[in-house]
């Protein structure tokens, strides 16, 4: 039985790639005027990329689009995140890496990396093999890249569906700085918006923001040959591994202070 897809948009608010979009927009205003911007946002223009297309080719489109520059073989970090107890693990060339609580890893914008969810709440024995496409990047303070990853979470909600045979398509975007709401935004307060099957969630994204990431998730799962492996896994792209900041508790005069290091 054919099941819709459920599509999603995940807003994620870092201050300073917000502000790095703003200053690329006031620089872009004074450029020639593109004519597709003076149609509708939406029934006017004839897109060229959208969020149903496969794996790998909205970010390989705007590679090649852009040509050399900070983007081209950019370790982009990323944060997995999903409900108390779920674990993820990023594949290699013949499986998958051992599974971790809140993986975080740096990805190269235009690549598609294939990775394992397990231990999922509620749901024993149950395994999830998303993909997680990076379509752009972030552009921190110097030092402070892992300190700011593009957050991927992962609700029950999402689990429950692509466990029982539907198609999640969630798009992760930036927020546009003239109409975000000016209010710091966690994971934890992450506002997720679930929009129609018959809507196009990368062009939805583009109206509210700077869309960043693709997560993909259904119930595809290994194939059993072992010469179809490298197909799955989108040929096994090189990530970098991010170790987790330690907290340090100390006090200063009376009060308790919490210093985070990288190990």
């Amino acid at each position: 039985m054919f099941l819709p897809s459920r599509h999603l948009l995940t807003t994620a608010l870092f201050g300073f790639a917000i502000a790095a979009s703003s200053m690329t927009n006031q620089t872009n205003q004074a450029s020639a005027a593109d004519p597709s911007q003076f149609l509708g946002p939406s029934g006017g223009q004839h897109r060229i990329l959208n969020g149903d297309m496969p794996p790998g080719f909205v970010g390989g489109a705007r590679l090649r689009g852009r040509g050399p520059g900070p983007v081209i073989g950019y370790f982009q970090p990323v944060a997995f995140q999903g409900p108390q107890g779920t674990r993820f693990a990023l594949a290699n060339q013949s499986g998958f890496f051992d599974s971790e609580e809140n993986l975080q890893a740096g990805l190269i914008v235009g690549s598609v990396y294939r990775f394992k969810i397990t231990d999922i709440p509620g749901r024993e024995g149950a395994e999830v093999y998303p993909t997680i496409e990076v379509i752009d990047r972030t552009y921190p303070p110097p030092g402070l890249a892992t300190r700011y990853p593009i957050t991927v979470q992962i609700d029950d909600s999402d689990l429950r569906a692509a466990i029982a045979g539907q198609l999640v398509t969630r798009v992760i975007y930036l927020e546009d700085p003239q109409s975000a709401v000016a209010l710091e935004q966690t994971p934890a307060s992450e506002r997720p918006m679930d929009i129609g099957e018959y809507q196009d969630a990368l062009e939805v994204a583009d109206r509210f923001g700077r869309p960043v990431a693709i997560l993909r998730m259904g119930s595809l799962a290994p194939p059993h040959s072992h010469e179809l492996m490298p197909s799955f896994l989108f040929g096994s792209p090189a990530w970098a591994p991010i170790m987790q900041a330690e907290s340090v508790s100390h006090t200063v005069g009376s009060v308790p202070v919490n210093l985070h290091t990288q190990p």
